[in-house]
């Protein structure tokens, strides 16, 4: 049987941990926290899922909170109007359609779940804080050791790719509320949908239904410009202040969004987050002081800005590219050669058009993309395919980057409801 060393109980590393361990692999997990340090800590991030990325957790029956969380049926795209009064303020409001539902789960929820599973099935559990020398010594004793934990000592083994990192500084100030108490939009009381309020020049405010731990809630989600105007959570400790500063500037910036938050309050003590990360690539393989290798999974390799929300997606399809690359090797070694072929089966399918949509969005929008946002108002196929996106980022290669291929996107479009309009009033006569 063969030994796997997993260090970090995340997205990917419980993951790929427990599909490992589902296949008969003897799994060893390292993780910082117990479960139940997990599931009464601080919010860890923000987390949508979409239909792919929750399709692998349903393939490895770990989607235990599929009948519970709330089924997002929409993504809808917002784009502040300048110098206007607050009830006409948004410039492009469009909701597009998904395929399929998706979900958010509070990552407290969900990962002390899986830890906890994990170790009802027979799994070895470490709690440790893992440094480079524990690897080190740690690594003889098995075939394959995958690095899962994103942040602190381990990350300095993976080497920055520059050629594939254009940022050397963050690039949004993030802050981040889960409450209760947020009233649907008006305009589509009935939807269930991730709402993104792009304010040019300043940043973008998400608005995603959840499931924490006290049941159905909200995240509200900030992303600002860093030295703009909400740039601003930076040593803020209290929770009741971030939230308050949350609502003065969705007052401020996004008043459509705040008419529906008058009553909100935060889920509980822990319900907040603030924070920035320089978005980055690094070398998939790292080296330990004994000449040992491991191979880094998920956002320790790729790891993106959250304002496209791929992070838990990119984290799960991760975790399956590796998983499959594992299974199909079956009992060879897992040498250098493998775990760059491995890294890069990921990378072209999945982490290289997710960084390149993401770095896009990151920047001032291009002109043919303004269009593009602002046809999807008139145009459905258009907002339902940018809405798609989100779970398939490769697609936005078709129409997304170049001028004439939006150019001639919109015009096939145009030209397709043009038809269908016509051909309603034939029949209608």
């Amino acid at each position: 049987m063969r030994k796997i060393l997993v260090v970090g109980a995340g997205q990917s590393g419980l993951q790929i941990a427990l599909g490992l361990q589902a296949k008969g692999y003897e799994v060893t997990l390292m993780s910082n926290r117990t479960a139940d340090e997990i599931r009464t800590g601080r919010v860890m991030s923000t987390q949508v899922m979409f239909d792919t990325a929750l399709q692998y957790e349903r393939d490895l029956r770990l989607n235990f909170w599929e009948r519970q969380a709330p089924r997002i049926q929409g993504l809808g795209v917002s784009v502040a109007a300048p110098d206007t009064s607050p009830d006409t303020s948004r410039a492009i409001d469009w909701l597009g359609r998904l395929k399929g539902y998706a979900q958010s789960v509070d990552q407290r929820v969900k990962m002390a779940g899986w830890l906890d599973a994990f170790v009802q099935r027979g799994g070895q559990l470490v709690v440790h804080g893992a440094s480079v020398a524990d690897l080190d010594y740690f690594s003889r004793a098995y075939d394959l050791v995958l690095v899962a934990a994103g942040k602190g000592e381990l990350v300095s083994m993976f080497g920055r790719d520059a050629a594939r990192s254009p940022y050397d500084a963050p690039q949004r100030a993030l802050a981040v509320s889960y409450v209760h108490g947020l009233e649907p939009r008006p305009e589509h009381p009935e939807t269930e949908a991730v709402r993104c309020n792009l304010v040019p020049g300043v940043g973008e405010l998400f608005v995603m239904p959840t499931l924490t731990l006290s049941g159905r809630a909200d995240i509200l989600f900030w992303e600002g410009i860093p030295g703009g105007p909400l740039d601003v959570f930076n040593g803020i400790k209290d929770p009741a202040e971030h939230l308050a500063l949350t609502l003065e500037l969705m007052e401020k910036f996004t008043p459509w969004e705040y008419a529906r938050a008058t009553k909100a309050e935060l889920t509980d003590a822990g319900a907040t987050l603030a924070g920035r990360y320089t978005p980055i690539v690094r070398n998939p393989v790292g080296r330990l002081p004994g000449g040992g290798l491991v191979l880094g999974v998920g956002d320790v390799v790729v790891a993106n800005d959250p304002i496209t929300g791929q992070g838990a997606n990119s984290a799960a399809k991760c975790a399956a590219s590796y998983l499959s690359s594992i299974l199909m090797h079956g009992d060879n070694p897992f040498d250098e050669s493998w775990m760059k072929a491995t890294f890069d089966k990921y990378w072209f399918t999945t982490g290289k058009p997710t960084t390149q949509w993401t770095n896009a969005m990151l920047g001032v929008p291009p002109e043919h993309v303004l269009g593009l946002i602002g046809a999807a108002g008139q145009l459905q196929p258009v907002a339902d395919r940018f809405a798609n996106g989100f779970d398939n980022p490769a697609d936005f290669d078709a129409y997304f980057y170049d001028p004439e291929d939006t150019a001639d996107y919109l015009a096939e479009v145009s030209a397709g409801v043009s038809a269908e309009v016509s051909a309603g009033a034939s029949s209608a006569e």
